[in-house]
């Protein structure tokens, strides 16, 4: 029976109450139960995120996997269906799964992360590469990025006031512009949704591998956020990275076979919407980020 570490069962508790509490203490059972099933042993120490556990297992043909039990949420809904549509192609592979549970077994890859890649120029052209490789069509139960457009552009005019005391109003406008302009009518194309350093891993089969996607259907361009998101990772400091940003959105954008334009205006658009998010949300304590989103907005502006 695994243990499961303190740290994350404490932060599941306190951010979830008592159904964090009660899956917490299901979850040994849980994991001997898909163990089981699936016909595997555990072989490491347990690992965690923020939403789950990672547990290393062997295979029955002795071969290595990992089991992956995440915390029932709708945010998590999605992962097995896209791991599934893109079957190992620039992707961890799909063993197993369990929909119910918010389990999956999945093939075991490299601890090194993209971060550990000190060529953040060749960083952000495998960014690229991967997201031109899982730009598939999007199975029909994914949710469409399109649908959040009109959200995102009330959201934008609700607070514009608000972030036009914190950036030029050219900023909003061309926030706003974008979403109009390209959020309401995207491609019918697979996303990986959170795409950044920490999410590309060192592969055997593929030399890098993208983990823990969220599923959308829309624009791949969307995908760009990672060079912003994978130098905040590394960081670096917030005029380094503005100074670069334009040129390393190139590098990403040509790898990925994308419009340059269109990969810039959505990543300034994305960049503002976390602004306005940080700005809005009642009770959030403002931090770092929120200063460094409305600088990379108004630097692609």
């Amino acid at each position: 029976m695994i243990d499961v570490p303190e740290p994350f069962a404490r932060e599941i508790s306190e951010r979830e109450g008592a159904d964090g509490a009660r899956w917490i203490a299901s979850l040994p059972d849980l994991v001997d139960e898909l163990c089981a099933r699936w016909s595997c042993t555990p072989s490491g120490r347990v690992m965690h995120g923020r939403v789950g556990i990672v547990v290393p297992v062997r295979r029955e043909d002795g071969s290595p996997a990992v089991l992956k039990v995440s915390f029932p949420h709708p945010g998590n809904d999605h992962e097995p269906v896209a791991l599934a549509t893109w079957p190992g192609r620039g992707a961890v592979l799909l063993y197993e799964r369990d929909d119910a549970r918010y389990a999956m077994l999945l093939e075991r890859v490299d601890h090194s992360t993209l971060l550990s890649l000190d060529d953040t120029d060749e960083a952000a052209a495998i960014c690229g590469r991967l997201t031109r490789r899982l730009a598939v069509p999007a199975p029909p139960n994914v949710p469409r990025l399109s649908e959040r457009a009109k959200a995102q552009e009330r959201a934008l005019l609700d607070a514009y006031e608000l972030l036009t005391d914190h950036v030029p109003r050219r900023v909003v406008d061309t926030a706003i512009d974008t979403i109009r302009e390209l959020a309401m009518e995207q491609p019918d194309t697979l996303v990986h949704g959170d795409l950044h350093d920490k999410n590309v891993v060192r592969g055997t089969r593929e030399p890098w591998l993208a983990i823990d996607p969220k599923g959308f259907a829309g624009d791949p361009a969307v995908s760009a956020m990672s060079v912003v998101i994978g130098g905040y990772q590394r960081q670096l400091s917030t005029d380094e990275l503005c100074a670069e940003l334009p040129r390393r959105l190139a590098i990403f954008a040509d790898a990925a076979e994308l419009d340059r334009e269109r990969v810039i205006r959505w990543t300034q658009a994305h960049a503002l919407l976390y602004a306005c998010e940080k700005r809005t949300a009642p009770g959030k304590a403002r931090d770092g980020t929120v200063y460094f989103a409305e600088r990379v907005a108004t630097v692609l502006a």
